[in-house]
């Protein structure tokens, strides 16, 4: 019996798999079509029970929001990152602002997460630390000043986020700025 050399015993191999792959899309394909294929998708029911409407923040919201939040950091000469996150803490958009540190761009991120998880301001969340320092483990989060939620209804839809001015207070000053345009 003669040896294969490398590349056909490749070739070979590669022929063979797909011989099998076409065979399987075959026999999946034909049993779809025949007589006990799956019953149709059931329409969704806008009125169940078990589904829930939210409500979240436009694009256009959002930016009006972060841009707020700049223009107040720019009245107080601070250079600041802003971000926007949805209710689900993912990110709506960031704005880094003209001369922010490279560090203030992920914490704007972490602290619109922080303030919309817990439906408070970061600086609220950090005095919380107090009583529960374990809480500064959960991933993603982080409890310094510069967080403010929006609310609507009064749940939590989204939350911004401002890091990079000397004090978490004059981040969350900016946050807030960035709220009230909301309110408008």
């Amino acid at each position: 019996m003669q040896k294969l050399s490398r590349r056909s015993t490749v070739i070979t191999s590669g022929a063979v798999l797909a011989a099998v792959a076409a065979g399987t899309f075959g026999a999946v394909t034909a049993s779809a079509a025949g007589p006990a294929a799956a019953p149709a998708a059931v329409a969704a029911d806008a009125k169940n029970k078990n589904t829930a409407t939210t409500t979240h923040l436009t694009l256009e919201a959002a930016t009006k929001a972060a841009e707020a939040a700049l223009d107040a950091a720019k009245k107080d000469n601070q250079k600041v990152s802003v971000a926007v996150v949805d209710r689900d803490g993912r990110t709506i958009l960031t704005m880094r602002g003209d001369g922010a540190g490279p560090q203030a761009f992920e914490a704007a991120e972490k602290k619109a997460f922080t303030a919309v998880s817990w439906n408070a301001p970061t600086s609220e969340l950090a005095k919380r630390l107090e009583k529960a320092p374990t809480l500064k483990d959960i991933p993603g989060t982080l409890f310094l000043g510069g967080g403010a939620p929006v609310t609507s209804k009064g749940a939590p839809i989204a939350g911004i986020g401002v890091a990079g001015a000397p004090s978490g207070d004059q981040d969350e000053k900016f946050a807030q700025a960035g709220v009230a345009e909301l309110n408008k």
